[in-house]
């Protein structure tokens, strides 16, 4: 799977600036925002949503159709392309109508393949750019699969945007921003750009600036940013859009780094470094082969003296005494925690499988599990 690059979108040099109102709420409201915007001359796509698709009834749902005509009259006016999103069919007709530039997929509607089919058969024949947000689920093929759905209907100038994921728990961020899998989609389609959703991420203004520079560290293609000339008073997410002169100083802060260099001294402290990481990880994988080698040998010892798979005691014993020692060489608690998780399930099924293989092989000698009695 290949799709075009940024640059036959025709919006200039990455990364890419995507800024506007969460919402179109009247036409002056669009054009103010709008020539703000312009007047910083770093924003390439202006975004705007003009059907909202709300959680409960009787919340703002957007303006439809009518709120087109302005966007058209940004373009005409400030020369900026503009973008909306579109949830269904009757959306793609209209935004087609009024030259909507590019379309983007919302979570919801990318969690929903039935939705995302209706689309994306409106949309065959056509070669206008469309951006994919992630699911709300971290479900990397949710998202690919959204993703390889337009494709296979001939649109190549594509993109995916990182908005988050919903969490389970208390969080201090609206959305979970789960960054691995975002380099797991890049991982997938090299060639597909991939957008970083600041606003939608965090739902707090005050915290857009930290992800919007940490998605340009992690190499994003760019940013998509939510600004309204009065937050306070927006119809919809003003907790998380930022005024005109808060957007102006964000992109002031901004460092946008190269994806590599060519200074000699660092591509050979880089590398050095690089080699490095590589025996690390080489080493890490024979360590790991060298457990399950050991566990194998337990399921044995386990089946010959008919002691269950699992014991419970034991694990926690050793979840906490190696969380401690990770403390001890500062470690993220959570994320050994996880790697232990994963490690100690493939031992368990490793024992398991041991214990189902003897298992048969007596049951074809005529032998039962009471052989140790």
């Amino acid at each position: 799977m290949e799709v075009k690059s940024l640059a036959s979108w025709g919006m200039g040099d990455l990364p890419i600036i995507i800024a506007g109102p969460c919402s179109a709420e009247s036409e002056r409201q669009v054009m103010d925002i709008a020539r703000a915007l312009k007047a910083t001359g770093r924003v390439n796509l202006f975004r705007s949503g003009i059907w909202k698709p709300r959680s409960r009834p009787g919340t703002f749902i957007g303006e439809g159709e009518k709120a087109l005509a302005w966007l058209k009259r940004v373009k005409e006016e400030t020369g900026l392309p503009v973008a909306v999103e579109v949830a269904s069919p009757a959306h793609v007709e209209a935004a087609l109508n009024y030259d909507i530039d590019v379309l983007w997929l919302g979570a919801r509607t990318v969690s929903n393949p039935f939705s995302v089919d209706e689309i994306v058969r409106s949309l065959a024949g056509t070669d206008i750019p469309v951006m994919v947000k992630n699911p709300l689920s971290p479900d990397i093929e949710l998202w690919l699969g959204a993703i390889e759905r337009l494709y296979s209907a001939g649109l190549n100038r594509l993109a995916g945007i990182l908005r988050g994921f919903t969490p389970y728990g208390k969080s201090r961020y609206r959305n979970i921003p789960k960054w691995e899998l975002a380099i797991e989609l890049r991982r997938r389609i090299p060639s597909l750009p991939v957008f970083c959703d600041p606003s939608h991420m965090t739902g707090k203004s005050s915290l857009v600036p930290l992800e919007a520079q940490r998605a340009l560290d992690m190499n994003m293609s760019g940013l998509m940013i939510e600004v309204h000339c009065d937050p306070s008073s927006a119809l919809s997410d003003k907790e998380q859009q930022l005024n005109p002169h808060e957007f102006s100083e964000l992109l002031k802060s901004l460092v946008f780094r190269k994806s590599s260099s060519d200074d000699t001294g660092y591509l050979s402290h880089i590398e050095e470094l690089r080699d490095q990481i590589d025996s690390i990880d080489y080493q890490i994988i024979d360590l790991i082969s060298q457990r399950m080698k050991v566990s194998e040998k337990i399921g044995e010892y386990k089946w010959l003296s008919n002691v269950s798979v699992f014991q419970l005691e034991r694990w926690i014993k050793i979840l906490n005494t190696r969380l401690d020692r990770a403390e001890e060489e500062d470690l993220d608690r959570s994320f050994m925690e996880s790697v232990l998780q994963t490690i100690h399930e493939e031992s368990i099924r490793r024992q398991a499988e041991v214990m189902d293989e003897l298992r048969t092989r007596g049951s074809l000698n005529g032998m039962d599990d009471s052989h140790d009695k």
